[in-house]
């Protein structure tokens, strides 16, 4: 039985080889861990960040509340960049909780993918 952290990386691996990340259409790419979440924009062609976030800094409110303010503030931060779509790579983990709450809220936010 493998353990879930070398099942997320190989998961990881098999959704990486389908995706990349353009100057047009960069990746949007999320990492949970189980305090806090992040996000970042990234062009692969060049290998920069263009944007990213994170719920480090905010304290207060639950997780599900911090990862819909870290979709909102990552939406906020591509437009700034000029960023208005995006790739969206879960990273292994499944699309669920606040993985699902981060890209509801950067779509909403204004943020295509």
């Amino acid at each position: 039985m493998q353990k879930k952290e070398e099942k997320r990386i190989r998961l990881k691996k098999k959704i990486r080889s389908k995706i990349k990340g353009t100057a047009e259409r960069p990746r949007l790419s999320v990492f949970r861990s189980n305090k806090f979440i992040y996000a970042q924009v990234i062009d692969d062609t060049k290998g920069r960040t263009l944007a990213s976030a994170s719920d480090l800094k905010l304290a207060s409110g639950a997780k599900v509340e911090r990862a819909k303010e870290i979709g909102s503030i990552i939406a906020k931060n591509c437009q700034k960049a000029g960023v208005k779509k995006v790739v969206f790579d879960r990273n292994g983990f499944k699309y669920t909780g606040r993985i699902k709450l981060l890209a509801e809220a950067a779509r909403s936010a204004g943020l295509q993918f």
